[in-house]
Protein backbone atom coordinates (compact mmCIF):
# COMPACT_ATOMS: atom_id res chain seq x y z
CA UNK A 1 0.00 0.00 0.00
CA UNK A 2 1.54 3.29 -0.72
CA UNK A 3 1.83 6.33 1.56
CA UNK A 4 -0.75 8.62 -0.22
CA UNK A 5 -3.34 5.85 0.27
CA UNK A 6 -2.26 4.93 3.63
CA UNK A 7 -2.94 8.58 4.69
CA UNK A 8 -5.71 9.77 3.18
CA UNK A 9 -4.87 13.46 4.47
CA UNK A 10 -2.10 13.59 2.14
CA UNK A 11 -3.65 12.59 -0.70
CA UNK A 12 -6.02 15.45 -0.30
CA UNK A 13 -5.17 18.23 -2.64
CA UNK A 14 -3.83 21.27 -0.42
CA UNK A 15 -5.83 24.41 0.30
CA UNK A 16 -4.91 27.15 -1.69
CA UNK A 17 -3.04 30.47 0.07
CA UNK A 18 -6.09 32.47 0.09
CA UNK A 19 -8.20 29.63 1.78
CA UNK A 20 -5.32 29.03 4.54
CA UNK A 21 -5.17 32.49 5.44
CA UNK A 22 -8.39 33.23 5.52
CA UNK A 23 -8.61 30.22 7.97
CA UNK A 24 -5.73 31.43 10.23
CA UNK A 25 -7.34 34.83 10.26
CA UNK A 26 -10.38 32.87 11.97
CA UNK A 27 -8.13 31.25 14.38
CA UNK A 28 -6.49 33.64 15.38
CA UNK A 29 -9.60 36.14 15.74
CA UNK A 30 -11.14 33.25 18.11
CA UNK A 31 -7.72 33.97 20.36
CA UNK A 32 -6.96 37.43 20.25
CA UNK A 33 -8.19 40.84 19.83
CA UNK A 34 -8.22 41.66 15.96
CA UNK A 35 -6.29 44.46 16.65
CA UNK A 36 -3.62 42.67 17.99
CA UNK A 37 -3.33 40.15 14.67
CA UNK A 38 -0.18 41.32 12.87
CA UNK A 39 0.33 40.73 9.39
CA UNK A 40 3.68 38.39 9.64
CA UNK A 41 1.76 36.41 12.38
CA UNK A 42 -1.50 35.80 10.10
CA UNK A 43 1.38 34.50 7.44
CA UNK A 44 3.32 32.30 9.58
CA UNK A 45 0.12 30.83 10.75
CA UNK A 46 -1.46 30.23 7.21
CA UNK A 47 1.87 29.05 5.83
CA UNK A 48 2.73 31.42 3.60
CA UNK A 49 5.21 34.40 2.68
CA UNK A 50 4.12 37.72 3.04
CA UNK A 51 4.28 37.91 -0.53
CA UNK A 52 1.92 35.69 -0.90
CA UNK A 53 -0.14 37.30 1.67
CA UNK A 54 0.10 40.48 -0.21
CA UNK A 55 -0.89 38.56 -3.59
CA UNK A 56 -4.20 36.84 -1.87
CA UNK A 57 -5.04 39.74 0.38
CA UNK A 58 -4.26 43.25 0.13
CA UNK A 59 -4.76 43.36 4.45
CA UNK A 60 -6.85 41.68 6.85
CA UNK A 61 -10.43 43.44 6.57
CA UNK A 62 -10.22 42.09 2.63
CA UNK A 63 -9.32 39.15 4.39
CA UNK A 64 -12.13 38.93 6.22
CA UNK A 65 -14.16 40.29 3.44
CA UNK A 66 -12.50 36.87 1.61
CA UNK A 67 -14.40 34.80 4.63
CA UNK A 68 -17.66 36.79 4.12
CA UNK A 69 -17.60 35.59 -0.02
CA UNK A 70 -16.26 32.16 1.17
CA UNK A 71 -19.31 31.49 2.86
CA UNK A 72 -21.87 33.02 0.30
CA UNK A 73 -20.25 30.34 -2.17
CA UNK A 74 -21.36 27.74 0.28
CA UNK A 75 -24.38 28.66 0.91
CA UNK A 76 -24.86 29.00 -3.10
CA UNK A 77 -23.30 26.25 -4.20
CA UNK A 78 -25.44 24.03 -1.61
CA UNK A 79 -29.24 26.15 -3.51
CA UNK A 80 -31.63 23.68 -4.29
CA UNK A 81 -35.20 23.63 -5.98
CA UNK A 82 -36.24 21.81 -2.91
CA UNK A 83 -38.59 24.50 -1.45
CA UNK A 84 -39.56 26.79 -4.75
CA UNK A 85 -43.02 26.34 -3.35
CA UNK A 86 -42.39 27.43 -0.03
CA UNK A 87 -43.46 30.67 0.91
CA UNK A 88 -40.77 33.77 0.75
CA UNK A 89 -40.58 33.95 4.12
CA UNK A 90 -39.55 30.41 4.54
CA UNK A 91 -37.05 30.37 1.69
CA UNK A 92 -35.22 32.88 3.29
CA UNK A 93 -35.15 31.54 6.76
CA UNK A 94 -33.70 28.32 5.22
CA UNK A 95 -30.90 30.44 3.07
CA UNK A 96 -29.86 31.49 5.91
CA UNK A 97 -29.85 28.91 8.33
CA UNK A 98 -27.65 27.05 5.56
CA UNK A 99 -25.61 30.12 5.93
CA UNK A 100 -25.01 29.71 9.92
CA UNK A 101 -24.68 26.23 9.15
CA UNK A 102 -21.42 27.07 7.08
CA UNK A 103 -20.18 29.39 9.77
CA UNK A 104 -20.74 26.78 13.02
CA UNK A 105 -16.72 26.04 11.83
CA UNK A 106 -15.83 29.42 12.63
CA UNK A 107 -17.93 30.54 15.49
CA UNK A 108 -15.15 31.51 17.92
CA UNK A 109 -13.42 33.47 14.95
CA UNK A 110 -16.95 35.17 14.09
CA UNK A 111 -17.31 36.02 17.92
CA UNK A 112 -13.94 38.00 18.07
CA UNK A 113 -14.55 39.91 14.94
CA UNK A 114 -17.98 40.65 16.25
CA UNK A 115 -16.76 42.39 19.38
CA UNK A 116 -13.88 44.21 17.24
CA UNK A 117 -16.95 45.61 15.26
CA UNK A 118 -18.34 46.75 18.49
CA UNK A 119 -15.31 48.55 19.63
CA UNK A 120 -14.40 50.02 16.00
CA UNK A 121 -17.80 51.62 15.10
CA UNK A 122 -15.55 52.92 11.64
CA UNK A 123 -14.68 49.44 11.14
CA UNK A 124 -18.61 48.67 11.51
CA UNK A 125 -19.36 50.50 9.13
CA UNK A 126 -17.44 48.72 6.48
CA UNK A 127 -18.65 45.19 7.47
CA UNK A 128 -21.90 46.60 6.94
CA UNK A 129 -21.21 47.40 3.25
CA UNK A 130 -19.85 43.66 3.18
CA UNK A 131 -22.80 42.21 4.70
CA UNK A 132 -24.83 44.24 2.17
CA UNK A 133 -23.15 42.57 -0.71
CA UNK A 134 -23.62 38.81 1.26
CA UNK A 135 -27.06 40.00 1.92
CA UNK A 136 -28.42 40.67 -2.22
CA UNK A 137 -26.89 37.06 -3.15
CA UNK A 138 -28.39 35.55 -0.13
CA UNK A 139 -32.24 36.99 -0.98
CA UNK A 140 -31.24 35.95 -4.62
CA UNK A 141 -30.61 32.82 -3.42
CA UNK A 142 -34.17 32.62 -2.03
CA UNK A 143 -35.71 33.64 -4.82
CA UNK A 144 -36.25 37.38 -3.60
CA UNK A 145 -35.52 40.41 -5.58
CA UNK A 146 -33.37 42.92 -4.12
CA UNK A 147 -33.53 45.62 -6.73
CA UNK A 148 -36.30 47.81 -7.07
CA UNK A 149 -36.79 51.31 -5.70
CA UNK A 150 -36.73 49.73 -2.09
CA UNK A 151 -34.36 47.53 -2.66
CA UNK A 152 -31.43 49.24 -0.80
CA UNK A 153 -34.11 49.31 2.25
CA UNK A 154 -34.64 45.57 2.01
CA UNK A 155 -31.19 44.90 1.90
CA UNK A 156 -30.64 47.23 5.02
CA UNK A 157 -33.38 45.95 6.77
CA UNK A 158 -32.09 42.07 6.43
CA UNK A 159 -28.38 43.27 7.36
CA UNK A 160 -29.51 44.77 11.01
CA UNK A 161 -31.68 42.49 11.23
CA UNK A 162 -29.01 39.36 10.37
CA UNK A 163 -26.71 41.09 13.08
CA UNK A 164 -29.28 40.62 15.64
CA UNK A 165 -29.78 36.87 14.70
CA UNK A 166 -26.12 36.40 14.90
CA UNK A 167 -26.11 38.47 18.54
CA UNK A 168 -28.30 35.55 19.25
CA UNK A 169 -26.51 32.86 17.55
CA UNK A 170 -23.42 33.55 19.51
CA UNK A 171 -25.36 32.93 22.84
CA UNK A 172 -26.65 29.96 21.83
CA UNK A 173 -25.11 27.15 23.00
CA UNK A 174 -28.08 24.32 22.59
CA UNK A 175 -27.54 21.88 19.72
CA UNK A 176 -30.73 22.64 18.08
CA UNK A 177 -30.14 26.29 17.70
CA UNK A 178 -33.62 26.91 18.70
CA UNK A 179 -33.23 30.43 20.47
CA UNK A 180 -31.28 31.11 17.38
CA UNK A 181 -34.48 29.82 15.26
CA UNK A 182 -36.81 31.64 16.91
CA UNK A 183 -35.33 35.04 16.60
CA UNK A 184 -34.22 34.66 12.84
CA UNK A 185 -37.95 33.50 13.01
CA UNK A 186 -39.35 37.02 14.20
CA UNK A 187 -36.53 39.55 12.73
CA UNK A 188 -38.33 37.69 9.09
CA UNK A 189 -41.79 38.40 10.46
CA UNK A 190 -41.16 41.88 11.68
CA UNK A 191 -39.26 42.99 8.22
CA UNK A 192 -41.97 40.88 6.25
CA UNK A 193 -44.42 43.36 7.98
CA UNK A 194 -42.35 46.55 7.26
CA UNK A 195 -41.99 46.00 3.89
CA UNK A 196 -45.28 45.52 3.44
CA UNK A 197 -46.08 48.55 4.53
CA UNK A 198 -43.57 50.38 2.87
CA UNK A 199 -44.95 49.03 -0.02
CA UNK A 200 -48.08 50.45 0.50
CA UNK A 201 -46.87 53.44 0.97
CA UNK A 202 -44.75 54.01 -2.07
CA UNK A 203 -47.48 52.95 -3.88
CA UNK A 204 -49.64 55.75 -2.32
CA UNK A 205 -47.30 58.01 -3.09
CA UNK A 206 -46.83 57.12 -6.80
CA UNK A 207 -49.49 59.77 -8.24
CA UNK A 208 -47.15 62.64 -6.26
CA UNK A 209 -43.64 61.60 -7.53
CA UNK A 210 -45.34 61.56 -11.21
CA UNK A 211 -46.89 65.19 -10.03
CA UNK A 212 -43.84 66.48 -8.86
CA UNK A 213 -41.26 65.81 -11.53
CA UNK A 214 -43.87 67.36 -13.94
CA UNK A 215 -43.83 69.94 -12.18
CA UNK A 216 -40.28 71.01 -11.68
CA UNK A 217 -39.53 70.12 -14.99
CA UNK A 218 -42.67 72.52 -16.06
CA UNK A 219 -40.63 75.06 -13.36
CA UNK A 220 -37.41 74.83 -15.60
CA UNK A 221 -38.95 75.90 -18.43
CA UNK A 222 -40.96 78.53 -16.50
CA UNK A 223 -37.68 80.18 -15.01
CA UNK A 224 -36.33 80.18 -18.68
CA UNK A 225 -39.45 82.10 -20.17
CA UNK A 226 -39.21 84.66 -17.20
CA UNK A 227 -35.19 84.92 -18.07
CA UNK A 228 -35.72 85.66 -21.93
CA UNK A 229 -38.38 88.42 -20.59
CA UNK A 230 -36.19 90.26 -18.01
CA UNK A 231 -33.43 90.01 -20.46
CA UNK A 232 -35.49 90.83 -23.72
CA UNK A 233 -38.54 92.65 -22.23
CA UNK A 234 -39.85 94.28 -25.78
CA UNK A 235 -38.86 90.67 -27.77
CA UNK A 236 -40.74 88.45 -25.00
CA UNK A 237 -43.47 91.26 -25.17
CA UNK A 238 -43.80 90.54 -29.02
CA UNK A 239 -43.85 87.44 -29.49
CA UNK A 240 -46.51 86.84 -26.51
CA UNK A 241 -48.48 88.92 -28.83
CA UNK A 242 -47.89 87.53 -31.85
CA UNK A 243 -48.55 83.91 -29.92
CA UNK A 244 -52.14 85.33 -28.98
CA UNK A 245 -52.98 86.42 -32.57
Amino acid sequence: MSEASANPESAAAPRDPRTRIIDALMELAAERQWEDITLSELAERAGVSLSQFRDCFPSKGAALAGFSRMIDKKVLDDSSADLANESARDRLFDVLMRRLDAMAPYKEGVRGVAEWARRDPVSALALNGVALNSMRFMLEAAGLDSEGPLGNIKLQGLVLAWGRVLDEWLRDEEPGLDRTMAMLDTELARGGRILARLDDVWRVASPLRTFGRALFSGGRRYDERIRERWQNPRDAASRDMGADI
